[in-house]
């Protein structure tokens, strides 16, 4: 949802600083979008799948490989653009510490956007290829309302659609593939 009435100039981050508190604020070229919090079905499925990669790919339990660092709802200052992702990832041996700062200037190694009506055209058609121009290495889209998992990797700042996975199909899926999970496991059934 763009924010109420096009500013007639360049967004800065003081527009995201006033808008409400209910309210996310992003900048894509120069646009301000506000969107409300997400909606619980949202939320749950990333915060199942936040629960799903921490534990192996964080610190290692399971027999995962550890060494990711994952943040919920990171606000990424990348080039110009100000991008709040859903759920985003950095190797620790990019970012040995979490920065004591209200922002991430690094760009992540994965992010996860979860779609929904509200977000769809932002997230697809905004924000994506910004992911690209920023050098994201991988993107996943999950859909809990199509109850599907789109996996992309970028390639000479493309994104190639490396899988698609629905409803219950259990998935090894990079830069993650070392585990196997239950995509039915987001949707809370």
């Amino acid at each position: 949802m763009r924010s109420p009435g096009k500013l007639s100039r360049r967004a800065t981050y003081d527009d995201i600083l006033n808008l409400p508190d209910n309210m996310v604020g992003e900048i894509v070229d120069g646009e301000l979008f506000a969107s409300p919090r997400p909606s619980a079905k949202h939320a749950a499925a990333a915060s199942r799948l936040l629960s799903e990669i921490d534990g192996p790919f964080h610190s290692g339990k399971g027999g995962g490989p550890g060494g990711w660092w994952f943040i919920m709802e990171p606000e990424l200052h990348l080039n110009e653009q100000v991008l709040v992702p859903d759920l985003a990832g950095w190797k620790k041996t990019r970012m040995p510490k979490i920065p004591d700062a209200a922002y991430f200037e690094l760009v992540p190694d994965w992010v996860c956007e979860v779609l929904s009506p509200s977000n769809l055209q932002l997230d697809r058609i905004k924000k994506v290829p910004k992911y690209a121009e920023c050098s994201v290495k991988h993107l996943w889209l999950v859909d809990p309302i199509a109850r599907t998992l789109e996996v992309l990797r970028l390639e000479k700042r493309n994104w190639l659609l490396i899988q698609t996975f629905s409803e219950n199909d259990n998935f090894r899926a990079e830069p993650f593939e070392a585990m196997e999970f239950a995509l039915s496991s987001l949707w809370g059934d």
